[in-house]
């Protein structure tokens, strides 16, 4: 007897995870993410890299066999450079990608070819529980370095003169 209701209560759990996780299918997505200078122009993050309040991403999520879009928006970071982009149904046979579209900052506008999009998967059949995606910070960069950027750059390990900008 005590067998056949433990078999009931692993049933019954078993059956309310299943449940759980076709709910979540069903839950809206959020891809989030976050825009910064790169204030270097050494095209990766340091510490003197700074949040970009103000800037567009875009999401798009295509077809693989044709590149239709099937579904696109906008979002505008804030105050630190994040966004949060909700998105609807669900894109398990797409390809989606955020891109950087507009900088505010003239003089942080330059385009780095390696962090201006970033892929994300959008399915609810991905096996992942939490319903926030988080895409890989995306970035422009600065006119010019800033001088303590040699610095920062040898504290990390990179020999060097003077930071070049990259073409």
């Amino acid at each position: 007897m005590a067998k056949a209701s433990l078999m009931a209560l692993v049933l019954k759990a078993v059956c309310i995870s299943c449940l759980s996780s076709f709910a979540l299918a069903a839950e809206k997505l959020n891809v989030v993410g976050k825009v910064y200078c790169d204030t270097c122009r050494v095209e990766f993050e340091t510490k003197l890299s700074e949040p970009i309040s103000g800037a567009t991403v875009k999401l798009e999520c295509k077809k693989e066999k044709d590149d239709a879009v099937t579904f696109s928006r906008e979002a505008v970071t804030n105050a630190t450079g994040g966004y949060n982009i909700p998105v609807e149904g669900d894109h398990d046979e797409e390809i989606c990608s955020v891109r950087v579209d507009k900088s505010p900052r003239p003089d942080c506008n330059e385009r780095m070819e390696a962090w201006e999009k970033s892929r994300v998967e959008l399915s609810g059949n991905d096996g992942l529980a939490d319903p926030t995606r988080t895409a890989n910070n995306l970035g422009f960069k600065k006119k010019e370095a800033l001088p303590g950027c040699t610095q920062v750059l040898k504290e990390m390990g990179f020999p060097m003169g003077k930071v070049e900008p990259v073409p």
